[in-house]
This record gives structure tokens, sequence and C-alpha cells, in this order.
């Protein structure tokens, strides 16, 4: 029997943060005012992406390793969520900048860094496309994937605080832990992060038992068209 308490768990918390989202008060701080709501957006949005970005590169190892194509699967569909969270999390930081820094796009390093992150898993989509042997397809994705994720750290987590930014916690300027945030906000912020990582899994492992599904049945199919030729 499958467990369902974590995606039960995933859909409570996310509706909880869009319901106290937007009831709870929030603490009034300068040019942030009401948009400081989208904390509980924008910032787990983030999370989530980082998470299946690397269970997708756990995945890709494990390929790497294993040659399992069911592996690979696994790789591909969490990367693919992954990359539908971080435009998630993209559109909701530039709603966000266009009502605190006056523009959605400014140029900031961190906005950049994450531009060329996303732009880095959008050409493991087209690599993939372009490959028809599946084991190949898979070897060499896997490998990409690897430094995919090797490549996001720096661009999200170091080179941005290494120089001058609008963004929090970067450039001097403080993170959100750092602000007198009230207890509305800390009762709506850590779950609404746990939920949407929840629901991000649960989009993916869906995607993958869809996968799954078409290899198992693809196998047997090529199983039996292999036993009929050898029986002539």
């Amino acid at each position: 029997m499958r467990s369902w308490w974590w995606k039960i768990l995933g859909g409570v918390l996310v509706g909880w943060t869009v319901v106290a989202g937007f009831l709870l008060p929030v603490p009034r701080l300068d040019i942030l005012n009401e948009t400081i709501r989208n904390l509980y957006f924008h910032v787990p949005m983030w999370f989530t992406m980082i998470v299946l970005f690397a269970v997708a590169f756990t995945y890709s190892i494990r390929y790497l390793i294993t040659g399992n194509l069911q592996d690979d699967i696994y790789a591909v569909q969490f990367t693919n969520t992954g990359i539908f969270f971080s435009i998630l999390g993209m559109l909701t930081g530039m709603e966000w900048a266009q009502y605190t820094w006056g523009a959605a796009w400014s140029n900031d390093p961190k906005q950049l860094g994450t531009a060329m992150c996303m732009l880095i898993y959008f050409a493991y989509i087209i690599l993939r496309s372009g490959l028809k042997d599946e084991e190949k397809k898979a070897k060499i994705s896997a490998v990409y994937n690897v430094f995919a994720f090797a490549m996001m750290i720096p661009l999200i987590f170091i080179l941005p605080r290494m120089v001058d930014s609008l963004h929090p916690g970067n450039g001097g300027n403080p993170a959100f832990a750092k602000y007198d945030l009230d207890s509305h906000m800390r009762i709506v912020f850590y779950p609404a992060v746990l939920g949407w990582i929840l629901t991000g899994v649960w989009i993916a492992k869906l995607k993958v038992r869809v996968d799954l599904i078409s290899y198992k049945r693809d196998n047997a199919f090529q199983i039996n068209f292999e036993k009929k030729i050898s029986n002539g």
C-alpha cells in the first residue's frame, strides 16, 4: 500500500499558505509593505527547485553507476519539474521586483545568475530532444545533469554574494531571517516551504509513474516480439 500522508500534507500546507498568506497581517516594512506576502511563494519556489534538481542529480549519478534506464526516468522528470518551479520562481521574483525595485528586470546579479542557471537546464531539454538512441541519450544527459547541478551552486549561492546586489542576503543587504518578522509570517512561511517542496516532489513522481508505465509496456512489447521472432 502506497503512503499518501505526505501528499495530503503537502496539499494542506499549500492551501494553508494561500489562505493564511493573504488573511494574516504582515509587518509594515519600508518599500516592501504588502508585497512581503510574496515571500510565501517566491522563496519556496526556489527551495523546491533546488530540492528537485538535487534529487535529479542523485538519480543521474545512480544511472551512471547502474546503467538502469529507470534511474534516468527519475532524473529526467525531477529535472523537468525543477525547471517548471524555476519558471514560477522567476515570474514571482520579477513581479516582486516590479513593485519594490521599480522594474521587473534590473540585471541584478542574483537575477543574472538565476537566468544563466535556467538556460543551462533548458539546454538539458534540448540536448535530450536531439538524441534518438535511448542509452546514449541517458548517458550523455546524465553527465550533463551532474555538471548542470554543479554549475547551479556558484551561480545562485556564491557569485551573487561577491558583488553588490539589491536582493536580500546579497551585497550587504540583510536576509529576511534578520528582519523583525512577526509570528504570523513565520507560521505561514515555514509551512509554505515544506508544502511547496512536497507538492513539487508529488508532481515529479506522478510524471515518473507515467513514464515508467510506458517504459515497462514498451519493454514487454519488445520481449514478446523477440520471442515470436526466435520461435519462428
